[in-house]
């Protein structure tokens, strides 16, 4: 595969479209979060078991970025994206009509699978057809979406459950999903062209790097100091600090309104300073934040809950750019889904349920201390990242 750089105006629609799309994506993985206390009482269900469906989805994401390769080197980038965003709605409405616990169980991994297909083809489609220069950019506009679906999940839910039960607002989100899906297909511009489906010889060759393996410990960080924590940021308030729930929830959204301002900066950071200080100190502050927020009294957790989020927005585009650099340009979306597939099942997955699992505990406060701790110490093999770009033999060429 070479570039095949668009139109500036393409590049527009086709950065619009995809981040639209991954909005949905990511909001269908993060609603769970502030609907959790209403769906714990509806169905009499623990800290654990509540948390325990963010393994679900993470089982189903998993799945479906190790399933990505194979689908894209048949349909191109552009039909999988399509699929994936349709595919995602399907499974959200199968859970708004779900009359059972393992029915809404089975309905998650769905969510999880379709979810999955998507980034590896997003990510290559946008990395193929925009400059390399300008990819930190690019990425940081498309990591707009996480930032806007961390907002729009807690307020969406606290305004509509004021109408509406649960599974109307899990069923609108899986409207939109299956229309926005539909629209790529038809009007989307890139993506025109096949992936790499996983062999054993093209996962070897990328397992071997060193770089690979110290990403794949590092996106783990990054997801569970966003979508772990995040995850179960309303139940600790509210069971453990005994804040409302509507409060709760309205702190959530309203804490990553500055991240907004950061997603847009994080770009423009990761192409000043290179990936690796960027990926070096949002690691500290993650650290150091999840500490507080589990460590400090009182009404202080209020402070911690919109400061924790606010770096952890700047790892991603420098993360996607080293990962679009470790792996030959016809094989980045396999370097993304099995990068994200250890980090999504760890982060995404385990970390909620351990949190949970922590809560029913009453030590959900020390939980995050815990998380906090080992995310410091993984700022060890950082140093070690090789950035240089592998030639189509296997060889490297000069990188970054």
């Amino acid at each position: 595969m070479t570039n095949l750089s668009l139109s500036r105006k393409s590049q527009l629609v086709l950065l619009g479209l995809l981040t639209g799309i991954f909005l949905l994506n990511f909001l269908s993985r993060v609603v769970l979060a502030p609907l959790l206390p209403v769906i714990e009482k509806e169905l009499g269900l623990g800290h654990t078991a509540a948390g325990a469906f963010f393994m679900m989805i993470a089982l189903g994401y998993s799945t479906g970025l190790i399933g990505s390769g194979f689908l894209s080197s048949r349909l191109t980038h552009r039909r999988t994206i399509a699929l994936a965003s349709v595919a995602c709605g399907c499974a959200f409405l199968l859970i708004a009509a779900s009359q059972t616990l393992w029915m809404i169980r089975f309905g998650l991994f769905l969510v999880g699978v379709s979810t999955g297909i998507y980034l590896p083809s997003g990510i290559t489609t946008i990395t193929s057809s925009i400059g390399s220069a300008h990819w930190g950019r690019a990425l940081a506009v498309h990591e707009l979406a996480p930032s806007l679906a961390y907002i729009a999940a807690p307020l969406l839910v606290e305004a509509l459950l004021l109408l509406f039960p649960w599974q109307a607002i899990i069923a609108l989100i899986g409207g939109a999903s299956i229309l926005l899906g539909l629209t790529f297909l038809r009007i989307g511009p890139g993506g025109d062209f096949t992936g790499e489906a996983p062999t054993l010889g093209n996962i070897r060759l990328l397992t071997g790097r060193p770089s690979f393996w110290i990403m794949a410990i590092l996106f783990c960080l990054a997801i569970a100091s966003s979508m772990g924590i995040y995850s179960m940021i309303p139940l600790y308030l509210v069971a453990e600090r005994g804040l409302d729930r509507s409060l709760a929830n309205t702190l959530l959204g309203l804490s990553r309104v500055p991240v907004i301002v950061m997603a847009l900066f994080s770009g423009w950071i990761s192409d000043r300073f290179g990936p690796k200080p960027t990926i070096a100190a949002v690691i500290l502050f993650n650290g150091l934040a999840a500490i507080l927020l589990g460590a400090l009294p009182g009404r202080w957790v209020v402070l911690m809950v919109f400061l924790q989020p606010m770096l952890t927005v700047c790892f991603f585009p420098a993360g996607f750019t080293v990962l679009s650099r470790i792996a030959e340009p016809r094989a980045r979306n396999l370097s993304v889904s099995l990068t994200i597939f250890i980090a999504y099942l760890i982060g995404a997955g385990l970390i909620p349920t351990l949190l949970g699992i922590f809560g029913d505990a009453g030590m959900f406060g020390i939980s995050f201390i815990l998380v906090g701790a080992v995310t410091l110490l993984c700022l060890l093999p950082i140093g070690r990242l090789d950035l240089t770009e592998p030639k189509k033999d296997g060889g490297p060429i000069a990188g970054a």
